[in-house]
């Protein structure tokens, strides 16, 4: 997705490069065959593989190299996180699913030479399993499970079930690029019918799971009946719709699907929508917000809060998303709550109306727990969950937006595509009884016109918040500190930076942390 032909850089690594100009932890790029490639000295071994991102083509040259203490190594993009094993190319971490190639490397006196593609890892058959794998769910953690479970070898039955048509999509793309005309439809599938076919998933796209009978391990959906040995719970999230009068008007759209994002492009290419009010000053209204903006339309967006984000970001950054917005023309209606939805304007709570031929409600959401509920299981805003997803059912597994689930000592519920992508590979691994090859860090990004927000880690309080770099110059890194603790950590144009806060949220290093603060 999102890949383009870029000219091959580097050395033509068929013919070979000096061992002693590989240092260790530094991707050297190069090309192989035509397709570029990048090599990674881990100790004594030498590794190489694709240099491009299987996600939306980013440089893994420029991305981060670690190497464990069992000589694991792993290549992660600086763009958007994904990670991948130097050694098959295997991707171990979302947002990627597709593995990027790995090549034969050899040594030749001193110098190292690539030589074919490897065959594409697949796991061996796993030791213990479930009889069959019922997902209900078909959205990054539904997706990433059934892909999950066939890569490491579980040969039985695999259904997934996926009431939202197309089925899995790059839900985050829905609100930025795609949103603002600037990337095709055909980027935003992730899989299709005939992908789920050759790896051999029964794919129920379009049918909808209505009860779980955990006793009798069924459930019933609205075509049938499916048995399972082990069942996924990852029904996601819903976007909240404000009761207040007409905000079910033909104008007014939520954005979840991507029926939700075609609809709000039509009101603006079909209807000649030219005035939008974006309620909420939320991740997905801002970015709404401003992929409305890069069509065109005069935007404004209504908040009850004096600053965006700030519960999330703190003042200081919020007030900087702030300003990004208005510099591009936007204006904020904040301290305001809309009271009434009209065929033309939105009424704010002190009387005064705002024109609007589009109304876009980004207001939050609510995970969808009622399928758990009623089948008896335990829900907390959010289907409660322990080590590997499992729910107290031990045929039960719950993972992305519907999941409650332990991290930093306390439960939590995150509702972000990389991070329900993560959760799904993970309960897979569990079913297995396996343990991922990395550990599951939240994160996220967010992109403000030019500026990407990226979030490593997560911090529903702070007693500080550390900034170092320029915020003005949208060149910094900010993190939130908890009782000495580095809870998240967010930056802007430090990409490596990022990358090396989560690698050291993995492995639990805080002094790696507290360096990047120095």
């Amino acid at each position: 997705m999102g890949t383009t032909d870029k000219e091959l850089k580097g050395p033509d690594l068929a013919a070979g490069v000096p061992f002693e100009e590989l240092r260790e932890g530094e991707p050297l790029l190069g090309h192989v065959s035509g397709e570029p490639a990048i090599v990674v000295r881990a100790g004594a071994d030498v590794l190489a593989i694709g240099a491009t991102c299987t996600h939306y083509g980013g440089p893994l040259a420029e991305g981060l190299v670690a190497v464990d203490e069992s000589g694991a190594c792993t290549v992660r993009c600086p763009w958007h996180h994904a990670c991948f094993d130097a050694r098959t190319g295997a991707a171990l971490g979302g947002p990627a699913l597709n593995a990027v190639a790995a090549y034969e490397v050899e040594r030749v006196g001193d110098l190292v030479r690539l030589g074919k593609k490897k065959p594409e890892w697949r796991g061996a058959a796993p030791g213990r399993a479930p009889d069959s794998v019922v997902i209900i769910g078909a959205g990054p953690a539904g997706a990433a499970c059934a892909e999950t479970l066939r890569r490491h070898g579980y040969a039985g039955p695999v259904v997934l079930v996926g009431s939202e048509l197309p089925g899995p999509v790059d839900r985050p793309n829905l609100s930025k690029d795609y949103l603002a005309g600037k990337a095709p439809e055909e980027w935003i599938p992730l899989r299709d019918e005939d992908f789920y076919r050759e790896l051999d998933v029964d794919f129920r796209v379009g049918e909808t799971a209505v009860s779980i009978d955990r006793a009798a391990r069924r459930v019933e959906t609205d075509r049938g009946s499916l048995a399972y040995g082990a069942l996924l719970i990852a029904t996601g999230a819903e976007p909240v719709r404000l009761p207040i009068e007409g905000a079910s008007l033909p104008h007014v759209h939520l954005l979840r699907t991507l029926a939700d994002s075609r609809a709000i492009i039509g009101a603006v290419a079909q209807q000649g929508a030219k005035r939008a009010v974006v309620l909420g000053a939320s991740f997905i209204g801002l970015e709404a917000a401003a992929s409305l903006r890069m069509r065109g339309l005069d935007v404004i967006i209504v908040g009850p809060e004096s600053v965006p984000l700030a519960r999330v970001l703190g003042e200081q950054l919020g007030a900087l998303v702030r300003r990004i917005h208005e510099e591009q023309g936007e204006k904020f209606e904040l301290g305001r709550k809309p009271a009434k939805i009209g065929p033309r304007s939105v009424t704010l709570d002190d009387g005064r109306e705002l024109a609007a031929d589009l109304v876009v409600m980004g207001v939050g959401v609510r995970p969808r727990t009622k399928l758990a509920e009623a089948a008896g299981l335990r829900v907390e805003n959010g289907v409660v969950v322990g080590e590997g997803f499992r729910t107290e059912d031990p045929n039960v597994w719950a993972a992305g937006d519907v999941a409650r689930f332990p991290y930093g000592g306390e439960l939590v519920r995150i509702e972000h595509f990389a991070v329900a992508e993560r959760q799904g590979r993970s309960a897979a691994l569990s079913m297995l009884g396996k343990r991922p090859a990395i550990a599951d860090v939240p994160f996220f990004w967010s992109q403000h016109h030019d500026v990407t927000l990226s979030y490593v880690g997560h911090a529903e309080r702070w007693d500080r918040i550390e900034v170092r770099g320029s915020l003005e110059k949208r060149d910094a890194l900010v993190a939130y500190v908890d009782k000495e603790r580095v809870r998240a950590v967010v930056t802007l144009g430090r990409d490596h930076a990022s990358l090396q806060a989560e690698r050291a949220m993995e492995t639990g290093d805080e002094a790696a942390l507290r360096a990047l603060l120095a």
